[in-house]
Order: C-alpha cells, then sequence, then structure tokens
C-alpha cells in the first residue's frame, strides 16, 4: 500500500471497482439525464437517473423479469431481451416528461452490438433522443434473436458440447423467439399511458413494536433541606518554642 505525507485513500467504491468517478464527473457536467444500462449474467437493467444534490434520484426504469409479464418467456439474458427491456423503459420514462437523455454504461466495455447497445436500441425506439453513433447498434437480426436460433440448431446436433444443455423441453422457446420480440414489443406498445406514468409504490417496512416502559419513580413533592455544613472551629495558635520565657528579674 502506498505510503507518504501526500497520500489519500480512494473512495470506496472505487476501491470496490464500482465506479468510475472521472467518467461520472464528465456525465453530471451535462446536467442531463443519465441512461443508465447495467447487465448481469442472467438480467438487464435500465434506469434513467437524475444526479441531485442529495443524491441519485431514479425517474423511470425497468427490469428483464417485468417482460414474463407481457408474454416473455424465452431467457432475460439474451440480446432481445435488452432490446425490449430498453424499450418498456424508454416508454415509461417518455410518459413522464423524459425526453432527453446521455447514455451512461458504467464499467461495461463498450462493445459494438453488444447487449447494452440493444438496450439503447429500445430507448431509441420509444421516443428518446440519446447521442450516440449507428454503428454501435446492434442489426435487426440479431434484434430478433435469429442468431440465437442458428446456434441453437448448429450446437443440437453435436454431442460433446453443453451449450443449450439446461433448456430440456422447452426447445420450442428457443426457435419461436423471433416471434415472441414481435408479440411483446406491441404488447409493450399497448401499454396505456396511465399505466406507463404511474410509479410503483414502495411497501413502508412495518414499525417494530414499542418496548414496554419501566414504572418512573415518583419524584417526592417537596425536597428535604439540605444540610447546611458545620464551620469548622478556628485552630488554637500554639507557639513553638518550649512554653513561655520566664521574665527577667
Amino acid at each position: 500500500m502506498a505510503q507518504g505525507p501526500t497520500y489519500r485513500v480512494k473512495f470506496r467504491r472505487r476501491r470496490e471497482g464500482k465506479t468510475n468517478y472521472y467518467r461520472r464527473r464528465r456525465l453530471l457536467q451535462s446536467r442531463q439525464i443519465r441512461l443508465a444500462v447495467r447487465k448481469t449474467n442472467k438480467n438487464m437493467i435500465v434506469q434513467f437517473v437524475d444526479a441531485r444534490v442529495v443524491g441519485d434520484a431514479t425517474e423511470a426504469s425497468a427490469i428483464s423479469t417485468e417482460l414474463a409479464k407481457h408474454g416473455w418467456t424465452a431467457g432475460t439474458g439474451n440480446l432481445p431481451a435488452a432490446y425490449l427491456t430498453g424499450l418498456l423503459a424508454g416508454l415509461r420514462a417518455k410518459a413522464r416528461g423524459i425526453d432527453e437523455a446521455i447514455l451512461d454504461i458504467g464499467l461495461n466495455t463498450p462493445v459494438k452490438g453488444s447487449r447494452v447497445y440493444a438496450a439503447l436500441k429500445g430507448v431509441l425506439d420509444a421516443g428518446v433522443v440519446v447521442p450516440h453513433k449507428e454503428d454501435v447498434l446492434p442489426d435487426e437480426s440479431r434484434i430478433n434473436g435469429e442468431h440465437i436460433v442458428a446456434a441453437f440448431e448448429h450446437f443440437s446436433g453435436e454431442k460433446d458440447t453443453a451449450m443449450f444443455s439446461n433448456i430440456g423441453k422447452k426447445k420450442t422457446t428457443v426457435t419461436g423467439v423471433p416471434k415472441q420480440v414481435k408479440t411483446v414489443k406491441s404488447a409493450l406498445l399497448g401499454i396505456p399511458a396511465a399505466e406507463l406514468k404511474a410509479k410503483k409504490k414502495t411497501k413502508k417496512k412495518p414499525k417494530p413494536a414499542a418496548k414496554p416502559t419501566k414504572a418512573k419513580k415518583e419524584k417526592p413533592a417537596e425536597k428535604p433541606p439540605r444540610a447546611k455544613p458545620r464551620k469548622p472551629k478556628p485552630k488554637k495558635l500554639v507557639s513553638r518554642g518550649r512554653g513561655k520565657k520566664g521574665k527577667k528579674k
């Protein structure tokens, strides 16, 4: 660890590798709402975040697990799911008065045609303006999931591979991904504006039961008078000599 009088400990989220504060500062200087796109191994998260003095406020958001309510049965961590998640978040942001945003990919590597830019494509299709380059967006064939069907047909005939081994009886789900993208997209576009504008109500945690208070001791109405300290008696002065000196005769 570095030592010295000029060494400063870095911020906690920088030490944990969660935040790039140099990139965050440049994003905040734009004074625009950030389109934060985050990906995990199984899900996609898209949020519209407004930076305030008291802290970041999420104005609209969507998670890929919400697609199941609209008829999505395939995986939630693939590229078509990222596109639909971005579309749902963009529709909610548009209904809540957000017309522009700036892309915030966090610590993700900017790879052309990746899930991050698939979510951006969904936000753009919802009508939200985000500065970007056209060559970073994925093709329509990948957004529809045709590459997933091609990979399934390629690896299904091989025995020495673990690709698509956990599907089981859901083979029709993989081959029907392009159709599901169209049906779920039309379902998302058909959501009424009132439902998109409404925000989720957070459940308040129940307050803990109050502890029984101990009975307070009753204080006497009148306090007894305080005892006055006695004054110490003056000490007798004793001469240091051996006694009284006799009178001279």
